[in-house]
């Protein structure tokens, strides 16, 4: 019984688990408005790229203006990339978003 009790405890445990970064930028990107096999590909691409931090400062960056990700021109969106000073970010960025575009 108490084999089973732990058991029961332990699949309770592993359903509260929290999202894998990976799981919370794809679904960052999905709201923001790209396709779910574009965001997929680009989540997986920035989590090994980026550092916790520089995604914070990314998704704190696609907060401001309301405005889906998709709906924006790609000047618009590399200015605001740009607006964060920091290439690295905007070079993984663009580079996973061609990488993408092209894969999907």
């Amino acid at each position: 019984m108490k084999k089973l009790l732990a058991i029961g405890l332990a699949l309770a445990a592993a359903g509260c688990a929290t999202p894998s970064p990976e799981a919370r930028v794809r679904t960052k990107l999905i709201e923001a408005g790209l396709s779910r096999p574009m965001a997929s590909c680009m989540a997986e691409r920035l989590v090994d790229r980026l550092s916790i931090e520089e995604l914070r400062r990314l998704g704190a960056l696609m907060k401001l203006g309301h405005r889906d990700i998709g709906q924006m021109t790609i000047d618009e969106l590399i200015r605001r990339i740009g607006a964060l000073q920091d290439p690295h970010i905007l070079k993984v960025v663009t580079k996973a978003g061609l990488g993408c575009a092209i894969a999907t």
